[in-house]
């Protein structure tokens, strides 16, 4: 477990690092926000759809040739994107990166849930949770003086140490072995028409929520209907491909576990309001409470320790108190955060705008270790990879979406009062506008609870 940690550390901060040195990038390259964003949102939809081909990768290749694989292929891409002079290759530098990132990221929970008994599962979650969770709350600060000192290439080099280490412990104690013990067979082919229908629909949707900012609505409406189509497309094509014997790239009979079903819905809502809010709150702070930089750090800071310490006390309850008791916990007090934002204005004390703040983290700190575990144990042995993989897809692809549906609320909500973020003036009517797309947030939580409440384990009927 400390071993995949340390590589999965270097993944979640390779994709959360990046953002303090597109400045630095733009204007390097002398390009527009819009096109070096193209940084992040190339990382998202690579990371997002290799998160699908884990299963394929342990049964062909093992553990342990399929994690040195992407932490070879993840200092790779950080090598070549910090020593790039070309903007092209700092983009195909980053789809590298995510493509690794993702593959990489499923194979832990596939580990819990293999390698540890059932009583031994909290533990070994709770311990990969609060590491996993330090990388992203130190990741930006460690960045921001690194690009200060050094430069934005310095970010890309940042994983090289990381990945060395990876390295090094895996083929210490990572196992060659594919997931059950069973050696890795090289016959079967993957889903290549499965993972390009499922990259399309996914570049598809986000290019689609980006382009609902702009004044263009017919081509937003072009790529949204184009995303349905590949996602109907994409389940289609899993049917047969399931139905003719052959391996899909997601199994769609784990969607036959009413667990693991609600399990993935709360999973995508989830990943909506997470990302959603890490984008709107920092946007809060900045542009509608006017603080600065060194404020918001220091606001944000003990709620990411508090997360931190949460997760292994959590993780330790998981055996004792039903899934679903944790996950509604957490995702009541991710609301009650966020419905209560509205009660910190430009004349409250800071004091409130930390407390909720822990308040939504400590929520968070129930939600993360016991969603995964509830939702895979219901499964049999042999769909716990294709089960990990695939809820990983699906809050990841929430997050992706929750950025984009955060930033278009926001937008309406400050067109609807006549305010811009454009406008260097903060106004109540701009704080109105923050506090509604709050309570949208708010919103989506209970949204969520609904579906965790049917995490719950079914009586089993009369006469049984």
């Amino acid at each position: 477990m400390l071993s995949v940690m340390v590589g999965t550390m270097a993944s979640i901060m390779s994709s959360t690092i990046i953002n303090v040195a597109i400045p630095g990038l733009s204007q390097h390259f002398v390009l527009g926000q819009e096109r070096v964003q193209w940084v992040s949102s190339g990382f998202m939809v690579a990371m997002t759809v290799a998160m699908l081909t884990t299963p394929w990768l342990l049964a062909r290749f093992g553990y342990r040739k399929t994690y040195l694989g992407t932490m070879v292929l993840l200092m790779a891409g950080g090598i070549a994107g910090g020593l790039a002079d070309n903007f092209s290759l700092v983009l195909a530098a980053r789809v590298a990166e995510g493509l690794a990132a993702g593959a990489v990221q499923p194979i832990p929970a596939i580990i819990m849930m293999r390698a540890f008994e059932p009583s031994e599962q909290g533990k070994a979650g709770g311990l990969f949770g609060m590491g996993v969770v330090l990388a992203p709350a130190i990741g930006p600060s460690i960045g921001g003086v690194l690009v200060d000192l050094f430069g934005w290439r310095s970010i890309f080099f940042m994983v090289v140490p990381f990945c060395l280490t990876a390295i090094w412990l895996a083929l210490k104690f990572v196992p060659s072995s594919a997931p059950g013990g069973e050696a890795a067979e090289r016959g079967a082919a993957l889903d290549w028409r499965g993972a390009l229908l499922g990259a399309g629909g996914t570049l598809c949707l986000l290019n689609g929520l980006v382009e609902l900012h702009g004044d263009s609505m017919l081509q937003a409406t072009a790529l949204l209907v184009a995303a349905a189509g590949a996602l109907v497309t994409f389940i289609w094509w899993q049917k047969r491909m399931l139905s003719s014997g052959r391996e899909p790239l997601m199994n769609l009979q784990l969607f036959g576990h009413r667990t693991f079903a609600m399990g993935s819905i709360v999973s995508f809502i989830y990943g909506t309001a997470l990302f959603g809010s890490t984008y709107l709150l920092p946007v809060y702070m900045l542009l509608g409470l006017k603080l600065s930089a060194s404020h918001v750090g220091t606001i944000l800071l003990p709620a990411g320790l508090v997360l931190a310490f949460t997760i292994p006390g959590v993780a330790r309850m998981t055996n004792r108190v039903p899934t679903y008791v944790l996950v509604t916990t957490g995702l009541v007090l991710l609301a009650a955060s966020f419905a209560l934002m509205p009660t910190v204005g430009l004349s409250a004390s800071l004091g409130l705008l930390v407390a909720w703040a822990v308040l939504g983290r400590i929520g968070l700190g129930f939600i993360l270790p016991s969603l995964n575990l509830g939702a895979l144990r219901s499964l049999d042995k042999d769909l716990v990879p294709f089960g990990a993989s695939a809820i990983s897809f699906l809050r990841m692809l929430g997050g992706a979406a929750g950025v984009s549906l955060c930033g278009i609320v926001l937008e309406w909500r400050l067109a609807v009062h006549g305010d811009s973020l454009a406008n260097p003036d903060t106004s109540p009517a701009r704080l109105a506008a923050f506090n509604e797309s709050f309570f949208f947030l708010a919103a989506l939580c209970c949204l969520a609870i609904v579906a965790a409440w049917q995490l719950r384990p079914q009586r089993p009927a009369a006469g049984q």
